[in-house]
C-alpha cells in the first residue's frame, strides 16, 4: 500500500521545539503525534506498524 492511499496524510512541518531527528521524521510521516514535551502517542498507522513488528519478533 502506498502512503498516498492511506487515510492519514503526511505533514510538511514539524513542531518547532522538536529536537530529535527521529521524532521529526515519525511526526512528518504520520506514525506518531506529539502531545507534550517528551510525550508521544501512536497514530493508527504507527500502531499498525508496531503490531506487525511485534508479530515478527514473536515468530
Amino acid at each position: 500500500m502506498r502512503q498516498s492511499e492511506l487515510f492519514t496524510k503526511t505533514k510538511k512541518e514539524v513542531p518547532k521545539d522538536e529536537v530529535s531527528v527521529n521524532a521529526q521524521l515519525l511526526i512528518k510521516a504520520g506514525f506518531i503525534d506529539k502531545l507534550a514535551a517528551g510525550i508521544y502517542s501512536f497514530l493508527p498507522l504507527g500502531l499498525r506498524v508496531l503490531k506487525k513488528i511485534e508479530n515478527i519478533i514473536r515468530e
